[in-house]
Order: C-alpha cells, then sequence, then structure tokens
C-alpha cells in the first residue's frame, strides 16, 4: 500500500468522523426520540393488552378491570388531554332561536324555536339531547388511533357577541399550540348557524394526505303536530345534489331499515317534519352519503329515526377551514327563499324545495300563483278563513270562463238529447257503432263538439292539485283558528271516540272531521245536480251509484287531512253549484235549441282535423 492511498484512506476516515461529530443529535432531540420510542412501547403494550382483553370476552372472563389514569392516557395518546372533561352546557340566544351547546363532543345539544309551539302548547324543541341529534367527526390520528369527537371533550371559549350575531369557539386542545375549533356563529335575527372547524398546528398529528374527516349525523323526528300519521307522511329525509334537484327518503316501515347509497355530490341533506326542519349544508359539498332511517311506533315520542354517513373536506394545516351550516328552520316558504339572497346562482341552496308544493306544472301554480296570493292577502287580514274564502272567489273568477264554456257544452248537448233519444230508438242497441256514428253527425251538424265540456276542466286541474299540494304544507294555516276548527293545518274533529270499532277505526282513525263531512255532503249534491244535467239519470244503477261513490271515498281519503284543505273544497263545490244555478237562471235552453237548429240549416260542413278524422274512423 503506497503512502497515497494511506493518505486517501486517512482522509476519508477523518471526513466521516467529523460528518458524525457534526450531525449527532441534541439533547433536546434525543429526549424527543426516548418519548417517541416510549410511546411505540405505550401502543405496542396496549396492542397487546387489547388482545389479552378480546382474548378473555372471548372465553367468556366478565372481571372488570378499573385501569388508572395513565393507563387510559396511553389508550388515547396523542389525545389524551381531550378524553375527560367538563359537561357544562353553554346557552346562546337570539330573536328566534335558543340555543345550548355541549363541550363533550363540541355539539349543538339542543334546539328551540321561540316563536312557536306544539299543537299542546308546549316550547317546540326540534331536538335535546345527543340521543336525539348528534353530529360526530372522526379522526384517524398518526399514532393509529381512531378517535370520534362525540366522546372527546372541547373547552368553551369567551362568546364573542356583535351587534348582529354571537360567536362560540369550542376547542379540541390537544395541545398549547395544536387544537382543532368548533366555532359556531349565530345571527341574531336568523334561523342559520355558521359551523366552521379550523385546525391550528395540527399537520404532524394527521396522516400527510388526510383531506377530509368521516362524518356521522344521527337525528330523530320528535312529533309536534295533533295528527300523528299525518305528520308522518310529511317527515322525510331530503337531499339536494350540487347545482341539481332535490331528493328525498320517505321511509314507512317500522320493521325493516330504509337505506339508500348516493353516490353523487350533495349541497346539503335536510331531516324535516311537515312544518319544520334540521337541514345539514356543507359549503364544500359532501362527496358521497349513505343514509337510512326507519318508522317508529305510535307509542313513542317520535316520528322517524334517521342515520347519515358521509365525510367533510378537511386541512389538518388550517389553512382553509371547514364551512358547514345549520339550519333550524320552520317550513315557511318565504323563509327558506330568503337563503338564496346575495348568493352566487351555483351557491344558492334552493331550501324552498323542501316544501312539497306538487309535481313540476302544479309546484310552478304553488310558487307563482297560490303562494303570492295568499300572502298578498296575508298582508291585510288575520283571518285565515277568511283568506281562503277570498282566494277561492278569485280562482272561481279566473277560470269563470272555462267554466261558462263547460256549461255551455253541457247544456248544448243537453237540449239535443230528446234527438240522440229518437236516434237510439231508431238504431237497435246490438248497432253500437251505427249509434255512436249518428250522434256525431248530429254534433257536428250543430257545431256541438262532445269534448267541449272536458277541455276547460283540464284547464282547472292544474289549480285544483296546486291547492291540494299547497294546504297541508302551508305553516301558516297552523294553529290558526276559524270557526269550531281550532287549527286548519289539521283535522276538525267533531267526533272522536277510544274505543277500538273494527275496521271503523282503522278508516277514520277514532274521529270524524265535520269541513270533511261538508265537503262530502256537498260533493254529493253536486254529483247529482251533474248527473240530472248531462242527462246520465238514464244511466244503469251500477254506473250511477259508482258516480256517488266517489264522494263518499273522500270522507275517508280527507277524513285526516287539514280542515283547511276540506274548508276550501267545501266552500268551491257550493260556489260551483251556486254558478250552475246562475248559468241555468240566465241561459235560454229553449232559445239555446233554436240557434242550434238554425245553425243546423246554415253552417258550413267544418273541415275535418286529423284527429277526429282518426277518432270517427275508430
Amino acid at each position: 500500500m503506497d503512502k497515497n492511498t494511506v493518505i486517501g484512506l486517512l482522509l476519508i476516515l477523518a471526513i466521516f468522523l467529523g460528518f458524525s461529530y457534526l450531525n449527532k443529535p441534541s439533547e433536546e432531540q434525543l429526549a424527543e426520540q426516548k418519548r417517541y420510542n416510549d410511546s411505540i412501547q405505550q401502543v405496542q403494550y396496549q396492542a397487546r393488552q387489547n388482545a389479552i382483553e378480546i382474548k378473555n370476552q372471548l372465553a367468556g372472563d366478565t372481571t372488570q378491570i378499573i385501569e388508572n389514569d395513565s393507563v387510559n392516557a396511553a389508550k388515547s395518546g396523542l389525545f389524551a388531554n381531550v378524553v375527560k372533561g367538563d359537561t357544562s352546557l353553554i346557552s346562546i340566544e337570539t330573536e328566534v332561536l335558543k340555543l345550548k351547546f355541549s363541550p363533550k363532543g363540541g355539539v349543538l345539544y339542543s334546539a328551540e324555536l321561540k316563536n312557536y309551539r306544539t299543537h299542546d302548547s308546549l316550547p317546540l324543541i326540534l331536538f335535546e339531547g345527543q340521543n336525539e341529534n348528534q353530529i360526530s367527526f372522526t379522526f384517524n390520528t398518526i399514532d393509529n388511533r381512531v378517535f370520534s369527537t362525540e366522546n372527546l371533550f372541547f373547552k368553551p371559549q369567551e362568546i364573542i357577541n356583535d351587534s348582529t350575531s354571537q360567536r362560540l369557539t369550542l376547542r379540541l386542545e390537544i395541545s398549547d399550540t395544536s387544537f382543532v375549533d368548533f366555532i359556531y356563529t349565530v345571527k341574531n335575527d336568523s334561523y342559520a348557524v355558521d359551523f366552521d372547524i379550523v385546525a391550528h398546528n395540527m399537520s404532524n398529528y394527521f396522516y400527510a394526505m388526510t383531506s377530509t374527516l368521516d362524518m356521522k349525523w344521527d337525528t330523530k323526528i320528535r312529533q309536534k303536530e295533533k295528527g300523528r300519521k299525518f305528520e308522518g307522511q310529511y317527515s322525510t329525509l331530503n337531499y339536494r345534489y350540487e347545482n341539481s334537484d332535490m331528493e328525498k327518503m320517505s321511509v314507512t316501515s317500522m320493521k325493516e331499515e330504509d337505506k339508500k347509497d348516493v353516490i353523487t355530490p350533495v349541497q346539503w341533506i335536510a331531516a324535516k317534519d311537515q312544518f319544520f326542519s334540521m337541514v345539514l349544508l356543507a359549503k364544500q359539498g359532501f362527496p358521497t352519503a349513505k343514509l337510512s332511517g326507519i318508522a317508529l311506533p305510535e307509542q313513542s315520542n317520535y316520528l322517524k329515526s334517521y342515520s347519515v354517513n358521509s365525510s367533510v373536506f378537511f386541512d389538518p394545516s388550517g389553512k382553509q377551514p371547514t364551512n358547514l351550516q345549520i339550519f333550524l328552520v320552520p317550513n315557511h316558504y318565504k323563509t327558506l327563499k330568503s337563503f338564496n339572497k346575495d348568493l352566487p346562482k351555483t351557491e344558492k341552496p334552493q331550501l324552498h324545495r323542501i316544501i312539497p308544493l306538487g309535481w313540476t306544472i302544479f309546484g310552478w301554480v304553488s310558487e307563482w300563483i297560490i303562494i303570492p296570493m295568499f300572502n298578498l292577502f296575508g298582508s291585510f287580514m288575520t283571518n285565515f278563513g277568511l283568506i281562503i274564502l277570498l282566494m277561492t272567489l278569485v280562482i272561481k273568477v279566473i277560470i269563470l270562463p272555462f267554466t261558462y264554456k263547460s256549461y255551455m257544452s253541457t247544456a248544448k248537448m243537453r237540449v239535443l238529447r230528446p234527438q240522440i233519444d229518437a236516434i237510439n230508438a231508431r238504431i237497435p242497441a246490438d248497432k253500437a257503432m251505427e249509434r255512436q256514428q249518428a250522434t256525431m253527425a248530429l254534433y257536428k251538424s250543430v257545431g256541438v263538439s262532445p269534448m267541449g265540456g272536458c277541455l276547460p276542466m283540464l284547464f282547472q286541474m292544474p289549480i285544483l292539485f296546486a291547492m291540494f299540494a299547497f294546504f297541508p304544507s302551508a305553516i301558516e294555516l297552523r294553529q290558526q283558528s276559524f270557526l269550531w276548527a281550532h287549527d286548519l293545518s289539521t283535522y276538525d274533529a267533531i267526533l272522536s271516540w277510544n274505543a277500538d270499532i273494527p275496521l271503523i277505526s282503522w278508516a277514520f282513525d277514532n274521529h270524524l272531521s265535520l269541513f270533511c263531512i261538508l265537503m262530502t255532503i256537498t260533493n254529493i249534491i253536486y254529483t247529482h245536480i251533474n248527473m240530472r244535467d248531462t242527462g246520465q239519470q238514464q244511466q244503469m244503477a251500477m254506473m250511477k251509484w259508482m258516480m256517488y261513490l266517489m264522494p263518499v271515498m273522500f270522507l275517508f281519503m280527507f277524513n285526516n287531512y287539514p280542515s283547511g284543505l276540506s274548508y276550501y273544497y267545501f266552500i268551491s263545490l257550493l260556489m260551483t253549484i251556486i254558478q250552475t244555478y246562475l248559468f241555468r237562471l240566465f241561459v235560454d235552453e229553449k232559445k239555446l235549441l233554436r240557434k242550434l237548429e238554425l245553425a243546423k240549416i246554415t253552417k258550413k260542413p267544418a273541415k275535418k282535423s286529423g284527429f277526429m278524422e282518426r277518432l270517427e274512423k275508430a
């Protein structure tokens, strides 16, 4: 080995020793490494202890193990500081809400709507306690532990008040410099609660790729109205796709849980009943959601129970907060639509879609005609029975031309009845096609269309169905009295009983509603008048009974419906009967017949439409 080789080896050795000396860990680094090794040993120890506990449980060992604080801390690892804490509730009250927050879980513990009461005059509480409503998030920490916030304790910070809102921060304090804040901002005059999750120096506690938190929301719908069955029909779990339509899951079974997987991003999810809702909105969206629900038995104070499993955006570095909103709202159209104000189109929540206004065309009628008219009359009147009466009058005036045209078509066919009877007498019954052709030829010769009475009715159908959807959803009618009805939003029982009468109790739910009875009687009278005016009294007895049976069926169908709806149909039918008699008073049927006979002579043959040609051939 020559001199140069020896010198080179010595230089390499010197460089290695110098590099090792310069990179020697400091005393602080050695202490940190020792703490880390100790934590690894604690994890390994706890894993062995868990395995022993599981083995003992499987073997049927029921020995109770009392662990000290150090063992509990070892179990909790990095989150050892937040497994115990104070459970005192924090209250915030605004003009419309009374809220309580719990340090355990950092959640909204209870919510009361101050301006409303239940049907039995108790404060209207949407939920109270974590057994009724619980929103929790799952933390997967870097030391391979899984924590749910429902088991962790947050430290309340001082409530910050300003002229428009109150802000409460609940802090999950891992250390003096590392914590997660749940920030609730409640505006003084709003039903919305801003809920932000902000991390501070938490990157070292989560895996580097962490970008979401698993979320679970369990909630129960309290019964608040008198008619449990009807309220249950309107209790649903609604959700809206981002910038798209709303859908709902309507749970009906008490035996089996209904489930639905939503794989498209969702903007908000709402647990609603007939008149009130709790809505959870994520401004960054819910990527997917698993929904489930079950109807609860009548003996329970709750209507339905829902569960939502999803995830929300989360930035452990704290550069970008998680933005959520909780809406604790009455299902009031104007209130819900106000949350769209001053927002870009893509961010508008469209919460008013929660209110079931019927299918598209019927929903448009409600949204653009019925609701504005209702609000207009409500702006200067407080008696909702009179408001419904005025609405009915206005609607009758709007559709008067169609009603008159329908009546005139019926009157023309009625005055031609003797000629039709003559055709039927001349042509045997076994030649039905020949009879029909002769009748159509008569109608054509005098310019009468058999469809003339039906088409005007089709124009009235959207209004009838829109009103059918509007009244059960109108919170304005809730606990508003009129005549004998104490609450126009539910049934007006004139007779009730507790005995279980077979079939009767099931059909009428142990009560009879007076407005529903009046509607049924009026409907039977109108059916009788209509059959007489259209010459249908000569029909077969079975057909006549079927015509009268339909109004009777409405008694079963509408007995549980809101008295406001039955009242509307009652006065609407009553006005229709009065209109019919007024038309009959002012229409001279003898003069009408002469006019038709004259038309038979002077009228030029009308050009057949393609539809009529196909109809005659058929």
